[in-house]
């Protein structure tokens, strides 16, 4: 396997005004409000960044999130322009809203370990009593989290405190929620005719120039989503089995099995050459049940290069 990866980004495109660098993506700003953001193969869990990268991950997730937008822009309108590379989206400047919208359809990850430690009530919304982990929620519930700096853990809010603080108008929020519910609905749609469930995922969205609120980043890409393969599903429920996931957990647990949950004093596990393999070809599983369709292999023989001549290509075009 070629374990030619990109794990850092630094280009110089035309028109070039600044870069933000994110945990796995590289924001590049230039003139026109133009925005070209570039998905490496970093690899993160816990709010860690891995010392590794994974191998065709981020074509996998930039593919992944730039067609499921295709698939939902009748529904909910996004940032995208264009992707003239496979890592690569090119889409117009938005201001981000500074909050995540979580919706979760069952309990699973983060809402099952609250439940597990006693709470009922996350981010202001009620869990009903009596679940067990990986239950259906009767509805599907938001569960925002505030967008934390590099380094920092996302937090839990409630629609209430996102508004009284003023992080986000209530009109805005109420077009959030909506939109939020839209997608996941579609993507509980698309999820099912693959035969997964759409477990519980995460959208961000901006604001363009002239006030219109878009969709941003990624969607329903397995960096961003839970999903569980559909057969068998009730039957592991009953027998109090694990879920069967197709979502970074696997990492995660990994991680957790090695000692390691990003708190102070923990180091990174070495994650061995064939480990890191494993995981790419856990990542191209995943882009296939996703998307259902055979994943086609980038040329990575120089990514850089063949980044910067594709974007470059294109911009000649706009």
């Amino acid at each position: 396997m070629s374990t030619q990866t990109i794990t850092d980004s630094n280009f110089n495109f035309p028109g070039q005004k600044s870069v933000y660098k994110g945990k796995v993506r590289a924001v590049y700003s230039l003139e026109n409000d133009i925005l070209v953001m570039v998905a490496t193969d970093r690899l993160s869990a816990f709010d860690v960044v891995m010392p590794k990268g994974i191998p065709y991950k981020g074509q996998i997730l930039n593919q992944i999130a730039t067609k499921f937008m295709a698939q939902t822009e009748d529904l909910v309108p996004n940032w995208l322009i264009a992707t003239p590379d496979p890592n690569v989206a090119v889409g117009h400047l938005c201001e981000p809203f500074k909050v995540e919208m979580v919706i979760r359809g069952y309990m699973s990850g983060h809402a099952a370990r609250e439940y597990k430690g006693g709470k009922r009530m996350l981010c202001g919304v009620a869990m009903p009593e009596g679940m067990k982990e990986n239950d259906k929620f009767p509805e599907p519930i938001i569960t925002p989290a505030t967008k934390a700096e590099m380094g920092d853990h996302d937090e839990d809010i409630s629609r209430e405190d996102i508004i009284k603080k003023g992080i986000v108008s209530e009109a805005d929020y109420l077009v959030l929620e909506d939109y939020t519910r839209k997608l996941f609905q579609r993507g509980t749609e698309i999820a099912a005719s693959r035969g997964l469930i759409l477990v519980d995922t995460k959208y961000e969205f901006g604001k363009t120039k002239d006030g219109k609120i878009v969709l941003i980043d990624e969607i329903h890409t397995p960096d961003s989503s839970r999903y569980f393969y559909a057969d068998g599903y009730q039957e592991r429920q009953d027998k109090g089995e694990a879920q069967k996931q197709l979502s970074k957990e696997f990492v995660r647990q990994w991680l957790i099995a090695n000692d390691f949950q990003g708190l102070e004093g923990q180091s990174v596990p070495e994650m061995s050459d064939d480990y890191i393999a494993s995981v790419s070809e856990r990542y191209i599983e995943l882009y296939e049940n996703i998307m259902g369709e055979t994943f086609v292999k980038a040329d990575v023989s120089n990514i850089q290069e063949r980044i910067q001549n594709n974007v470059e290509a294109f911009l000649k075009t706009l």
